[in-house]
């Protein structure tokens, strides 16, 4: 397995980023965070490369100037 290829839960993403639940539904609604994908009938979790990537973009868009999204 690649590293940090893996599903991660709700839980994690929050811990990852500090957003909170409704901010990360809402991110996600708005099409500015990754979606997450669907592993079981009842189960949902996103991949943990995505997350680390949105989170770089928010980096990156700061330190050049831009507003990152940010929320919790």
């Amino acid at each position: 397995m690649i590293m940090g290829n893996r599903f991660i839960k709700l839980k994690e993403v929050q811990q990852l980023t500090g957003l909170s639940r409704s901010s990360i539904y809402q991110f996600i609604q708005d099409g500015t965070f990754p979606k997450q994908i669907r592993t079981g009938e009842r189960a949902v979790a996103w991949i943990e490369n995505e997350i680390h990537r949105w989170m770089n973009d928010r980096i990156a868009a700061s330190n050049l100037g831009g507003t990152p999204l940010c929320g919790s």
